[in-house]
C-alpha cells in the first residue's frame, strides 16, 4: 500500500497581524493550499509537542486550547496579567505563568485541559528563557520536574495530588533538561562560581539511583549551555559558548561541543575538524547520528555517530544551520540570518547531494513530518519586508511560494513520523525534472520531443542604450526597409549595409 494511503494529512499554521490561520498542507489540489480553519485573532499560537492540540493566546489574556483533529475549541481559560503559558506535550495541561504581586500569591499554575480547574500551583518570582516552561514533561507526561533553589523536585506527571514525590540536591543549578523519550534521565547545568569550573551533570530521575551522576564535564569559560537529548535518552550534546574569545578571531566569543553519554562511556569534546564557532547541531530522529555546522567561514557540516565517529562529510560553503529530515533520510544544510540563503540537500543513505537551491531571507526552516517536504519562511519582526512561505521537494525544487505582506509565524502540526510511510518511492534523479515541447504540425509530419532544462541559461544582458538613441535607431530601421522589434545600433546598421552592398556586387559579377 502506498504511504499516501494510510498515512494524515499535513498541517500548517500561519499567523499575521489579524490572527492566525490552519491550511491544508501539501500536496495541494489546484496549486494553492485551502483553509482548514479561517483566521481567528490572536497574539500568538503554538501546537502541542504531539500536534494533538493548539494553544491561542488572545489579547484579552484568555487562553482557548483547540482540537488539531477538529479544529473545534475545547476549552478556554481566562488569566488575567498572564505574561507567558505552555502546553505539555501531549496536551493534557496548560501552563500559565502571571505577574505577581507576593510570595503569597501563586503565580504559576499547571491546569487540566479536559476539567478546567488548576492542579498544581507554585510562586516564582521572575522567569527567563532558561527558566521557562517552570515544569518540564517526558514526551510520554509520565515524568515531571520542576527546578527550585539548589534542588531539582519530581513530580508524579499522572497525578500532581501527591505533590513532589522526590528531590534531588544540586547546589547552585541553573538549568537542567529532562531526557524526553523515555524520561529516564536529567541533564543538570552548574554555572562558574568562586573559582570553580562549570559542570553539566546527567542524573537518573529514579529516586534510588540518585546517589552520584552517571556523567559529568567541566569546563572553563562558560557563559550559557544548550542541551540536547537524542531520542532514546542514551547521549546528551552539550554547547558550551562563552561571551569573550581569548584569540580574538570571533567577534561572538568562542563555543566548544561536548558530548556525554548515560553510561558514561564517552565525556568529553567532539573532534570537530575545523577551528571556529558552532553554529548549529542536530540529533536524528533515530538517535543514533548527530550532525554539526562549524568553523570560520565556509563553514564544514560533518555528521558523527554515537562514538563520535564522522560517518559524512557535507562540504563547505556559506552555512550555519542544518536541518535532519524526521525520518532521517535527507538532510539540508543552509546558511540563514546573515547569509544569502545557499541550501544544500544531501540523501544520507546514499551519501550523495541531491541538489542545492537558494532561499534568500529565510528566518524559520523545517522539514515536514512525513519529510517530503523542506519549508523556509520570511517572518517579522525579524524582517519587515518581503515577507513569506516557501516549500521545496525534498531534493530542492521550488514546489511552492507565496508572499504576504505581514507574517508572524509559520509552523506544521507536529506528527510522528512513525505514523508515515517509507518515503523510498519519492526518491527520483533530479534528471527527470524537465519540460518537454512538441513542434507543431505545421513544422513536419513527424512530431518530435526537444527536452528543456527546469533552469534555462539565462541570456547576456545587452547594452545600455539611452531613448533618443533607440528611437534613431528605429527610424534608420524603417528608412532601409527593416521590420524589427528592437532597434538596431548605428554600427549594425552600417555593417548590414556594407553586406547587403556586397551582395549586390557578387550578383552583378555573376549575371555579367
Amino acid at each position: 500500500m502506498a504511504a499516501t494511503d494510510c498515512s494524515p494529512s499535513l498541517d500548517i499554521l500561519v499567523r499575521g497581524p489579524e490572527g492566525f490561520s490552519l491550511w491544508n498542507g501539501p500536496p495541494f489540489s489546484n496549486g494553492q493550499p485551502s483553509i482548514k480553519l479561517d483566521r481567528i485573532a490572536c497574539k500568538n499560537a503554538k501546537f502541542s509537542d504531539d500536534g494533538s492540540r493548539f494553544m491561542v493566546t488572545k489579547s484579552d489574556s484568555t487562553v482557548s486550547i483547540y482540537d488539531s483533529g477538529t479544529s473545534k475549541e475545547i476549552r478556554s481559560f481566562a488569566v488575567p496579567n498572564m505574561l507567558a503559558s505552555a502546553l505539555s506535550p501531549r496536551g493534557t495541561y496548560l501552563q500559565t505563568f502571571q505577574k505577581s504581586s507576593g510570595p503569597q500569591e501563586k503565580n504559576i499554575v499547571l491546569w487540566s485541559t479536559e476539567t478546567g480547574e488548576p492542579v498544581y500551583q507554585q510562586f516564582q518570582k521572575n522567569m527567563s528563557k532558561t527558566t521557562w516552561p517552570s515544569i518540564r514533561f517526558s514526551s510520554d507526561e509520565a515524568v515531571a520536574c520542576r527546578m527550585a533553589t539548589n534542588e531539582i523536585q519530581f513530580f508524579n506527571g499522572g497525578d500532581f495530588s501527591q505533590g513532589f514525590i522526590n528531590r534531588l540536591r544540586v547546589p547552585g543549578v541553573a538549568a537542567i533538561e529532562l531526557s524526553k523519550e523515555p524520561g529516564s534521565h536529567i541533564a543538570v547545568y552548574v554555572p562558574e562560581s568562586k573559582g570553580v569550573p562549570a559542570s553539566v551533570q546527567i542524573y537518573a530521575c529514579a529516586k534510588d539511583l540518585q546517589s552520584q551522576p552517571l556523567a559529568r564535564r567541566s569546563f572553563f569559560r562558560c557563559s550559557s549551555v544548550q542541551l540536547s537529548w537524542n531520542n532514546g535518552s542514551t547521549g546528551l550534546l552539550v554547547l558550551v559558548q562563552s561571551d569573550v574569545d581569548k584569540t580574538n578571531q570571533s567577534y561572538y566569543g568562542e563555543s566548544k561541543l561536548n558530548y556525554l553519554t548515560t553510561d558514561g562511556s564517552h565525556e568529553g569534546l567532539v573532534p570537530l575538524r575545523k577551528e571556529g564557532p558552532v553554529h548549529d547541531v542536530q540529533w536524528s530522529h533515530a538517535g543514533s547520528e548527530f550532525a554539526v555546522v562549524y568553523g570560520f567561514m565556509p563553514a564544514k557540516a560533518t555528521v558523527f555517530d554515537k562514538k563520535c565517529n564522522p560517518l559524512l562529510e557535507l562540504g563547505e560553503g556559506p552555512y550555519n544551520t542544518i536541518r535532519w529530515n524526521p525520518k532521517g533520510r535527507f538532510l539540508c544544510i543552509a546558511g540563514f540570518g546573515n547569509l544569502p540563503g545557499d541550501m544544500a540537500f544531501w540523501d544520507y543513505a546514499t551519501k550523495k547531494q541531491l541538489g542545492t537551491t537558494k532561499a534568500e531571507l529565510s528566518v524559520t526552516s523545517e522539514w515536514s513530518p512525513d519529510g517530503r517536504y523542506f519549508m523556509t519562511a520570511t517572518t517579522a519582526p525579524r524582517l519587515q519586508v518581503d515577507n513569506g512561505i516557501k516549500i521545496f521537494h525534498y531534493n530542492g525544487s521550488l514546489y511552492f511560494k507565496k508572499m504576504v505582506d505581514k507574517l508572524y509565524q509559520v509552523d506544521w502540526r507536529p506528527v510522528s513520523p512513525d505514523k508515515f510511510g517509507e518515503i523510498s518511492e519519492l526518491i527520483k534523479s533530479i534528471d527527470s525534472l524537465k519540460v518537454t515541447e512538441t513542434k507543431p504540425q505545421g513544422q513536419g509530419s513527424k512530431s518530435s520531443t526537444k527536452t528543456v532544462p527546469a533552469n534555462p541559461p539565462a541570456q547576456k544582458p545587452t547594452a545600455y542604450r539611452p531613448p533618443h538613441a533607440k528611437q534613431a535607431a528605429l527610424a534608420q530601421a524603417d528608412l532601409f526597409g527593416e521590420s524589427t522589434k528592437e532597434g538596431m545600433s548605428k554600427n549594425a546598421l552600417k555593417n548590414k549595409k556594407k553586406r547587403e552592398k556586397q551582395k549586390e556586387k557578387k550578383a552583378g559579377d555573376g549575371a555579367s
